[in-house]
């Protein structure tokens, strides 16, 4: 069996994976959603858009369920503090997500002009919400959350849902928002037929721009906000309690692990590199290439946050010594190695399928063949 110290950090690179995972699958989802209602300007060609993910999101909904098991069984204290201190807009993004499904299914249920425009705003709505509100709840991250253990060792949480709306974690939603609606433009540039194509990869390029501005920007405003500090000689492989260690803070500290390591600043400079080729593949009408380069991004994206916050998990602004880090808000050693021979029999099969359905489901959604189809709606 592995050792204590890395059985956390194994697990902490299982979460990164599965939400880079999620984000690469259900994010180009989300952003078709975000943006169908004006790139299709015909019910033929919402309908073209919509068929485009209607078949893969169910799947791709596997990512979050399995990131959201992983951070339970692994790192409870993350998942119930998590819950306790965010749960307003934990709430909202499950209702979007809930949303969505149940906007595919009553949209085409009447043909009535006034009802499918109600669900496009639904759909839209599923789409824009979830992809702003990942991205406010990163910020906080960074900025940490309002919460402390009392006596009992249960999560206090002193702020509310609108102490979440920080200028920094709105703009960080921006930055989630602008991604996945490059990932998602760029999917349905490669996938739908025209003119849906050409007004997507229009949409994209407006978003990839709008990343490269709010990342960079996020990046220089995250320089001077300070930050947490493991106190030197903290224990890796001590008990799971967050009480037992001593945090300093200091301007800039979420730069930290950069400045030890140089090699690390590839994960941002291939988030900005890959959306700069993104707009010009779009450009160019070449949405294959394009999905490849969003697909960078979205992992660069996240590869520059996790690094940034690690190894902190939940960090808080309240008691900064009670904030969750790798190291303290994990499940036993004996936990945390019967779940990895899981991962390593399970996550294969999933990526296996996952690739399976795209391969499948590969070509093009065309105005035709939504007309073909016209009997079901």
């Amino acid at each position: 069996m592995p050792d204590y110290e890395s059985l956390r950090l194994i697990w902490w690179l299982i979460l990164v994976l599965l939400l880079i995972g999620f984000a690469l699958t259900d994010g180009f989802d989300l952003g078709v959603g975000a943006i169908f209602r004006h790139v299709g300007r015909s019910d033929e060609e919402r309908r073209a858009l919509l068929e485009c993910i209607e078949p893969v999101w169910e799947g791709n909904q596997v990512w979050l369920i399995l990131g959201a098991g992983a951070a339970f069984a692994a790192f409870p204290l993350l998942y119930a503090a998590s819950f306790s201190t965010l749960y307003v807009a934990m709430l909202l993004v499950l209702v979007a997500l809930i949303l969505r499904p149940v906007g595919f299914t009553f949209r085409d249920k009447l043909a009535d002009r006034r009802w499918r425009g109600l669900w496009d705003c639904a759909l839209q709505i599923a789409g824009v919400l979830p992809s702003l509100l990942f991205g406010v709840a990163i910020g906080n991250l960074f900025l940490g959350v309002p919460f402390r253990y009392d006596e009992l060792m249960r999560p206090v949480c002193a702020g509310g849902f609108l102490t979440l709306l920080h200028p920094f974690a709105l703009l960080c939603g921006l930055v989630s928002l602008s991604m996945l609606v490059l990932h998602g433009a760029a999917y349905a540039a490669m996938k739908a037929g025209e003119p849906m194509s050409t007004r997507a990869a229009s949409a994209g390029r407006v978003a990839a721009l709008l990343y490269l501005l709010s990342f960079a920007v996020a990046g220089v405003w995250l320089s001077g906000i300070s930050g947490p500090q493991l106190a030197p000689g903290s224990e890796h492989a001590g008990p799971s309690d967050p009480t037992l260690k001593s945090v300093l803070t200091a301007p800039g500290a979420w730069l930290a692990n950069y400045r030890a390591h140089g090699a690390l600043w590839a994960a941002p400079i291939v988030a900005l590199l890959a959306a700069a080729i993104a707009w010009v593949a779009l450009r160019r009408a070449r949405g294959g290439a394009a999905f490849i380069a969003t697909s960078l991004t979205v992992v660069g994206t996240i590869l520059t946050a996790g690094i940034a916050l690690f190894p902190f998990l939940l960090p808080s602004s309240t008691r900064p010594a009670h904030g969750l880090t790798i190291w303290d808000a994990s499940s036993s050693q004996r936990t945390l190695f019967v779940m990895l021979l899981a991962v390593v029999i399970f996550l294969p099969i999933i990526l296996a399928y996952t690739v399976w359905v795209l391969r499948v489901l590969r070509g093009k959604v065309t105005l035709e063949q939504v007309r073909g189809h016209g009997a079901r709606y």
